[in-house]
């Protein structure tokens, strides 16, 4: 496992790689990083990311989310690939929206588990409030309030669980096999 930190604005703020890219090798802010695919047995890739809590964070960890699945094979154009940056980008669209505290970032996790054939999309934020149970449909005219039914219409799986020791954690899973197809 490696970790790394980059303090540029919004850009990556700290990275954690099991298994995958060297940090040194991270997005530095302006999209010209380049990755080289990696897997070191297990069949498991795993990255996870601190990002400032703005607009531009969230779109820095679905572009950073793309490229770590690039250098695992999955390029982006795939439908995994597209299917896995519309998670992220809503994900952290809601932490940045709906769950943050100032002064505080969002954590994105990405894992890939080859053997299960699976992604497995993590985005935790430092709000406690989960994300509803049943959530409203919106009105024809609102601009806002769709990303939970997009995510759970993308998604095989999805949820929300209490972070220890403040915040949350939204996660969404998806299969890398039935997205072959799509």
């Amino acid at each position: 496992m490696a970790a790394g930190t980059n303090r540029t604005g919004d850009a990556v703020r700290e990275t954690t790689t099991t298994w995958g890219m060297d940090p040194a090798r991270m997005e530095q802010g302006d999209g010209s990083a380049e990755f080289a695919p990696t897997d070191q047995g297990g069949g498991r890739e795993e990255f996870a990311a601190m990002f400032g809590a703005t607009r531009r964070g969230a779109r820095l960890a679905r572009r950073v989310a793309v490229r770590h699945l690039a250098a695992w094979g999955h390029h982006p154009g795939t439908d995994l690939s597209g299917t896995v940056a519309l998670l992220v980008a809503e994900l952290a669209g809601n932490a940045v929206r709906h769950g943050r505290v100032p002064g505080r970032d969002f954590r994105l996790a990405v894992r890939l588990d080859r053997a299960r054939a699976l992604v497995r999309v993590e985005v935790a934020d430092a709000c406690a409030l989960l994300p509803p149970a049943v959530r409203p449909v919106p009105a024809d005219d609102d601009e806002s309030g769709r990303g939970l039914l997009l995510v759970d219409a993308l998604a095989d799986r999805w949820g929300a669980e209490p972070r220890d020791p403040v915040g949350k954690t939204v996660w969404a899973e998806v299969s890398a096999a039935a997205t072959e197809g799509r």
